[in-house]
């Protein structure tokens, strides 16, 4: 991914319960801000989605777009952009460790691209934001549910 953005946090959960609250898509709604609607449009293995359509609507990005999924294991899900409206491109991934007592430090890259013209440094912020967003709520519904 060129030009990604990446932040890291630290969940007091074990790596499966992490990556078991990132595969369930159709509860992103509930704790993920921006996020409006869900739709797995293609089940993959198990109750890993292989591409799922989204509904965001979280400044400053308001689109309806596909993603696809790949899934390696516990440890890293990738995306890429599959169709989107503003979106012209969209890769991202999760990436998780395991840490001593139980933890898992949580890693999220995430790369861009939208149709209408921004300053780099504009975009910069949008992903910084979008990345920080996706942390803080993925820790919380993890550690309320774990």
């Amino acid at each position: 991914m060129a030009e990604q953005t990446t932040s890291s946090i630290v969940i007091d959960a074990a790596p499966a319960d992490v990556m078991a609250v990132i595969a369930d898509f159709p509860s992103y709604p509930a704790w993920a801000k921006g996020v409006k609607t869900v739709e797995v449009v293609e089940p993959g293995s198990g109750d890993r989605a292989a591409q799922v359509f989204f509904v965001l609507d979280v400044a400053p990005i308001k689109d309806e777009y596909t993603l696809a999924y790949t899934w390696s294991g516990d440890r890293e899900v990738t995306w890429t952009l599959v169709e989107g409206k503003m979106l012209r491109s969209l890769d991202g991934a999760y990436t998780l460790r395991a840490l001593p007592g139980g933890s898992t430090e949580v890693t999220y890259r995430l790369a861009l691209d939208v149709t209408i013209p921004l300053i780099g440094m504009l975009k910069r912020r949008g992903e910084k934001i979008l990345i920080d967003t996706a942390l803080k709520g993925l820790k919380k519904r993890v550690e309320s549910i774990a």
